[in-house]
């Protein structure tokens, strides 16, 4: 008898997550879906000073919160792909990549994505100038003058950001003031760094195997111009915030929805369909922030629990509290001093070395960390105190430390050919193909966690089908992916061409922290992570699922 959750939250953003707390305190049997990782738009967000009660955080450190508060009540969290869903019956029934899901009632929270501009040459220079993401993709423009596109809340916060990386920050607006609040608009003004073109578009960007020039319009004159970089420089970023689109398409002709596929709800988050709501940024409103959409998911799952409690009297259904969802009221106390401990990694405190405790707890086979280390290099000393400390959370992770030149056998092993460098070996102390140029720290530090998860066993779930291409894949292939610890898309793409790697003895898979790679980055062109090297030649800019890499190797 397949299982039926109370209620099924797709999407695990600001919304979906404040659903899941409520849900989960009223003690539902619940499910939070998530396509990639927790969080959302909001994780690219750098600061958050305008969340009551939160003086000041980031977007991830403000969601890791949230999921963790969601779980001590019991919440439970899937990584897949929504196909298709029918809502046309009493039990809802939610299709994924890894099969169906069935619920008595449903929140759609899966938010909305950046809108793009539709300008030649935005798609053409993605990734090699145009961006959406300034605390991705911010450090990339040092030095240089970047455009930013918008006059709303983010363009005018981004615009802000930016100036700790470029030297000049140029906004493009067509209207003839910022749409923001007043003194948000007042304080860009006021900044030394950044200069306001209003009533102006974006007509073309120009360049070559990276950005030019830039054709502009005055919408008011008709004067036509066009920027170009500091001589200089070369070249510059163009930044787009010009709004979002819900992300709602699979649920279009299932949900009454409005002209640009905003799902219409009531004031308690109801659709159109019973025991269906939609929560956050995907329904229309005046002010998309995160205060509203955790204050939607609340709504939401409240009205949730009285259908689903109304309908389990109607079908005479009595269960007892399922044992998953309860949490124990007695737990270890851990100091959460974020200092690290004497001779420890600065990178983990107490509170995440007992997180990740337990999930090495969980590993079937012995693997090694092997870490190469030059001296004269901080990164490579800090990556070897990293691995130290990860192997000294669990007996069947052990650490082999080398000073650079100590063993050559082993630096041709692992193919130690950058610095810093952190290899995984498996049980049969073979090289698994994962390899480390850089400190996984920030959100890198999941895909450091799950390559050990994945080569120790037992390893996330992969489709049969999917695993067989990969493995049929008979070619010798080295894959780099290049990051920044800031970009919260990275380590899904990490962790993706990692496990090719780890499924086929043909593949190698490097993470690289492009901050200490400056020359990888000048030769690709790269301006944007993360970026798909694929044997040194061809470039892939963007987020890519698992599916979709193995795709791009054939």
């Amino acid at each position: 008898m397949n299982k039926i959750y109370d209620l099924v939250i797709i999407g695990g953003g600001p919304a979906g997550l404040s659903a899941g707390i409520y849900a989960g305190r009223a003690k539902l049997k619940t499910l939070i879906i998530e396509k990639e990782h927790t969080g959302g738009q909001i994780n690219s967000t750098a600061e958050i000073v305008n969340y009551p009660g939160i003086i000041k955080s980031t977007g991830p450190n403000l969601t890791a919160a949230m999921r963790t508060q969601a779980e001590n009540f019991g919440v439970k969290f899937q990584t897949a792909d929504v196909i298709d869903v029918d809502f046309t019956v009493d039990v809802k029934v939610i299709k994924t990549n890894k099969g169906e899901i069935q619920s008595r009632a449903v929140i759609i929270a899966t938010g909305a994505s950046p809108r793009k501009l539709g300008f030649p040459g935005e798609i053409e220079y993605g990734g090699r100038g145009v961006a959406y993401c300034a605390t991705c993709d911010g450090e990339f423009f040092k030095d240089l003058e970047v455009l930013v596109i918008g006059a709303g809340f983010a363009a005018a916060e981004e615009a802000m950001f930016l100036t700790r990386f470029a030297k000049k920050v140029i906004i493009i607006a067509r209207e003839p003031d910022f749409t923001c609040a007043k003194s948000i608009g007042d304080k860009v003004k006021a900044n030394k760094k950044i200069e306001i073109r209003f009533n102006t578009e974006v007509v073309e960007a120009v360049g070559d195997d990276l950005l030019r020039s830039v054709k502009l319009i005055n919408n008011v004159t008709k004067e036509t111009s066009e920027y170009f970089p500091p001589k200089e420089d070369g070249t510059f970023g163009i930044f787009v915030f010009v709004g979002y689109e819900p992300q709602t398409k699979i649920f279009k002709g299932k949900v009454e929805m409005d002209q640009y596929g905003y799902i219409i709800t009531n004031e308690n988050m109801q659709t159109n369909i019973k025991g269906v709501y939609a929560a956050g940024d995907l329904r229309p409103k005046l002010l998309r922030q995160v205060v509203t959409a955790v204050a939607d998911g609340a709504i939401a799952a409240t009205d949730a629990e009285r259908y689903i409690t109304a309908e389990k009297e109607r079908l005479g259904i009595v269960e007892e509290e399922a044992e998953e969802n309860l949490v124990e009221s007695k737990k270890e106390e851990v100091n959460i001093d974020n200092k690290a401990l004497a001779g420890k990694s600065n990178l983990l405190n107490d509170a995440l070395r007992n997180q990740l405790k337990a999930i090495l707890s969980k590993i079937e086979n012995n693997i090694s960390l092997v870490s190469i280390v030059d001296e004269s290099n901080k990164k490579s000393i800090e990556l070897r105190d990293l691995v130290l400390d990860i192997s000294d959370l669990s007996d069947k992770v052990s650490a082999i430390i080398y000073k650079k030149g100590e063993n050559p056998e082993m630096e041709a092993k692992i193919n130690a050919d950058k610095y810093p460098v952190a290899a995984l070996l498996d049980k049969d102390n073979n090289y698994s193909g994962v390899k480390f140029h850089g400190v996984p720290g920030g959100h890198e530090l999941n895909s450091f966690i799950i390559a050990i998860y994945n080569l120790a066993g037992p390893g996330q779930a992969i489709d049969e089908k999917l695993l067989n291409e990969i493995r049929s894949i008979d070619k010798k292939i080295n894959i780099k992916v290049g990051v920044s610890l800031s970009c919260h898309v990275c380590p899904d793409v990490v962790m993706a061409a990692q496990r090719i790697a780890i499924e086929n003895p043909n593949i190698e898979t490097e993470m690289l922290d492009l901050s200490n790679f400056k020359d990888i980055k000048d030769k690709h062109r790269i301006m944007s992570v993360p970026a798909l090297i694929i044997n040194d030649e061809k470039v892939y800019f963007g987020g890519k699922k698992l599916e979709e890499i193995v795709q791009l190797l054939k």
